[in-house]
């Protein structure tokens, strides 16, 4: 393990300004980690798990400043913060749940078991958070998942994989196309966000040329606002790219697929890009995956509209299988206002959290509903 310090200058910046006293950061077998400390630090923890990164983006989560914004409500509550960066980039569902009990079990060993420890995370992160807690849950008092990826992880990066699929039937030549995405021979490595937002911007003006109405109902069934469409779509191709290259070619399969709820239906199902499987989901989506299982408290936070992850989908697909489990008390959605995805505020975040604390002190489950 090597330790990694931040110039003096920064770090004196840092502290001063998110209330913290300390940082230790490091890496833990490659994957790099940051722990804050605020000064009223109360022997408690927040493990956080953060969401999908662009591959090549910079600067990692742990030399984000906004970043440590984003953990003010743990901080103010007198509760230290630790998140992994994990070793790799894009889809880590996997690596993110692994890296994260690593570092926790680091926190322990050198900093002594916490009085309480919460895992929380944003849209991946969230996923991770579930997962943790289906896996790990012996060593939480509860969990925070934040705009997850709750549903089976399959079912919810297939969503990207039927909107591609279907855009390029009405949209050809705009969006990279399922084939050149998945012909792993050819593939070339998935966009930086800057990139992709470069994209988006370019392809927002060709849909709209070719079909603002068009592009308007499309954007609804995939329950998007008309202006997001465009990075929708280069953000689920940098999603795309990076399955085809973990995976090892094409986890998906829609030869079968009859696409509905189209107002033209019958043209988006003739005209729709197919293909089939070449290698089996469980190489990716298999371990650590949702079942629903769950033994602890976990209070998902949502915004009423999110473009990459609609709550509804997400929720839904997760609450069936808590029911298959008969783990219903375990689990409760709180809701915002909120427009984007995981468009918070800190008072948001913070309280949530302290319903989340509540349940967790009292006994007594907390209250599904709207959080202004």
């Amino acid at each position: 393990m090597k330790k990694l310090f931040l110039p003096l200058l920064l770090l004196s910046g840092v502290l001063g300004a998110q209330n913290v006293s300390k940082i230790d950061s490091g890496a833990i077998d490659g994957a790099r980690y940051r722990i804050l400390f605020p000064e009223n630090w109360k022997g408690k923890l927040v493990m956080y798990a953060h969401g999908y990164e662009f591959m090549g983006s910079k600067p990692r989560q742990s030399q984000d400043p906004a970043w440590l914004k984003r953990m003010t409500p743990f901080l103010e509550r007198g509760y230290a913060v630790a998140a992994s960066d994990y070793k790799i980039q894009g889809l880590a569902l996997v690596q993110g749940v692994d890296d994260t009990e690593a570092l926790r079990q680091y926190f322990v060993k050198t900093y002594g078991q916490p009085d309480s420890t919460f895992m929380a995370g944003h849209s991946m992160g969230g996923g991770i958070t579930l997962a943790t807690l289906e896996n790990f849950g012996q060593n939480y008092q509860g969990g925070l998942p934040m705009c997850p990826l709750a549903g089976r992880i399959y079912l919810q990066t297939r969503k990207e994989f039927d909107m591609f699929a279907t855009f390029n039937g009405l949209f050809p030549g705009i969006a990279t196309s399922l084939h050149e995405i998945f012909d792993v021979s050819k593939s070339k490595e998935p966009m930086p966000m800057f990139a992709a937002f470069r994209k988006a911007a370019i392809m927002k003006k060709a849909i709209f040329a070719k079909d603002s109405l068009l592009a308007v109902e499309f954007a609804k069934h995939f329950d998007m606002k008309p202006d997001d469409l465009a990075f929708a779509l280069a953000f689920g191709e940098g999603v795309l790219r990076d399955v085809a290259q973990k995976a090892g070619g094409n986890p998906y399969d829609n030869t079968n697929t009859v696409y509905g709820r189209f107002p033209n239906a019958l043209e988006v199902n003739q005209k729709a890009e197919r293909l089939a499987a070449t290698v089996s989901q469980n190489t990716l989506f298999d371990k650590y995956d949702r079942t629903g299982n769950i033994n602890k408290p976990a209070l998902a936070l949502h915004t009423m509209y999110d473009q990459l992850i609609p709550a509804d989908l997400a929720i839904a697909s997760y609450e069936n299988m808590l029911q298959k489990q008969g783990k219903q008390a375990y689990f409760t959605v709180k809701y915002t206002n909120g427009q984007g995805h995981c468009n918070f505020t800190d008072k948001q975040t913070g309280q949530a959290f302290d319903e989340l604390r509540a349940w967790v002190k009292s006994g007594q489950k907390a209250k599904a509903g709207f959080v202004e």
